[in-house]
């Protein structure tokens, strides 16, 4: 007749197994906030590249890009928010809050800083467009996955090791 022994290892590498489901949640929160860093510092360094424009511009005239106190408003409020779990979809946004202090008649208490944000991205009526979101977005996307990868990686080994 056959005989059929389990190893103990087995039942080992089977808890490190229900233990690394278990933490599964915890570590890919870790990833992805750790993953949101670049990206937020490629945005601040995109921020850095808007040319400031201080002059006095006539009615109608376009501005080719942002006075000053709107540039240091949108460094200054930009951030990355808490981690939220939308159906299963573990998510994290970079972007910007608050007010800045250049206050108007429409806005006495400063502007929103993502208004402004939107405004220089996409450009308007009275300003040019600078992208700075996407292209910061897009050169730091393979080094947020490499930096979450690494931490997913990281984290399966103390738990398997």
């Amino acid at each position: 007749m056959a005989r059929f022994k389990v190893s103990p290892n087995l039942e080992k590498y089977n808890q490190k197994i229900y233990a690394l489901g278990a933490e599964a949640q915890a570590y890919i929160e870790q990833a992805v906030k750790e993953g949101a860093n670049p990206v937020a510092d490629a945005v601040r360094a995109g921020i850095d590249g808007i040319p400031i424009d201080d002059e006095y511009h006539k009615k109608g005239e376009t501005r080719s890009g942002l006075r000053k106190i709107q540039r240091v408003g949108l460094s200054y409020s930009l951030g990355v928010a808490p981690i939220r779990n939308d159906s299963g979809f573990i998510n994290v946004k970079v972007g910007f809050d608050g007010y800045n202090r250049m206050s108007t008649k429409q806005f006495p208490n400063g502007q929103p800083n993502a208004m402004i944000a939107r405004s220089i991205e996409s450009g308007t009526s009275i300003m040019q467009a600078h992208p700075f979101v996407g292209p910061a977005v897009s050169k730091s996307r393979k080094q947020a996955e490499k930096i979450m990868e690494q931490s997913i990686d990281k984290s399966i080994n103390s738990i398997m090791n």
